[in-house]
């Protein structure tokens, strides 16, 4: 771990990692809703290491964000 973006996304991940257990039922379809958040970060990840700073931003605040309505409409399910 190198780059700043290397910390952000894997906290991000972990963030992922910990919201999944903590506010879901745990079950195999919320975890697959969350399966582009993770794409997402790993593309980020990449992106920001190679210098597109404002690419790799817009990537990871759209990754949270889908991670935050994956995890709101799971609960209903």
């Amino acid at each position: 771990m190198a780059t700043i973006f290397d910390f952000v996304t894997v906290s991000c991940f972990f963030g992922l990692v910990i919201a999944f257990f903590q506010f879901t039922d745990r079950n195999t379809r919320i975890m697959l809703w969350l399966l582009p958040a993770v794409i997402l970060l790993a593309i980020a990840n990449q992106i920001g290491n190679s210098g597109e700073l404002a690419l790799a931003t817009l990537l990871i605040s759209a990754s949270i964000g889908y991670a935050i309505l994956a995890i709101r409409g799971g609960r209903r399910y």
